[in-house]
């Protein structure tokens, strides 16, 4: 039976053996073709559908902090630093396992902490239309579920989760759903502090 987080929630992750964590995956699902695009969108081209990016803001124990995303080919790596690796880029949404993000939970002890966010690369900004799901899986244990119940907002930036280390021993998971008009406004909330520049894909 999964675990649904609520928002401002943590829950801490369990080990199935003591190699570490294993492989926590995070999958993003969402509906590409929104049903009420209206009649003038199709008839002007305008009718494409909604493309979700998903990503992450990454700080490691030694300082080094970065994002893993499709755009600017920032796909990062499982075996060596970040140890945050993305498997590809959905450019429609049609995908029946969507974007997947993976973090080698056995190099806990390097890593400080994750920020999942998703954007939306390509459409209007309607989240509730998108209605799009956060799994997180992981070896022994049941999955945690992210909705993206929070519709209010015109922006195209949402920081999903976040992810805590705790004392090398666990991470804590904590469900976001915060919007932010783009990459450096979330960067800002958090104290990140890198420097961004427009990227393409």
């Amino acid at each position: 039976m999964a675990i649904k987080l609520t928002k401002g929630n943590k829950v801490n992750l369990h080990k199935s053996s003591d190699s570490g964590l294993g492989e926590i995956l995070i999958n993003l699902n969402w509906n590409s073709r929104p049903q009420n695009q209206g009649f003038f969108a199709k008839l002007f081209g305008n009718d494409k559908g909604i493309d979700l990016d998903l990503g992450c803001l990454y700080e490691l124990k030694n300082g080094k902090k970065g994002t893993v995303q499709a755009l600017g080919n920032c796909f990062g790596s499982l075996s060596r630093e970040p140890y945050v690796a993305l498997d590809g880029d959905d450019r429609t949404g049609e995908s029946s396992v969507g974007e997947n993000l993976r973090i080698n939970g056995n190099k806990l002890s390097e890593i400080k902490r994750i920020i999942v966010y998703t954007f939306i690369y390509e459409g209007i900004a309607n989240w509730q239309q998108a209605d799009a799901v956060v799994t997180i899986k992981y070896p022994g244990a049941e999955d945690i579920i992210v909705n993206m119940d929070s519709y209010d907002s015109s922006y195209k930036m949402c920081g999903l989760v976040l992810f805590e280390n705790v004392s090398d021993t666990t991470f804590s998971v904590e469900k976001l759903v915060q919007f932010f008009p783009g990459h450096s406004a979330l960067d800002r909330e958090y104290k990140w502090g890198l420097r961004w520049v427009p990227g393409r894909k």
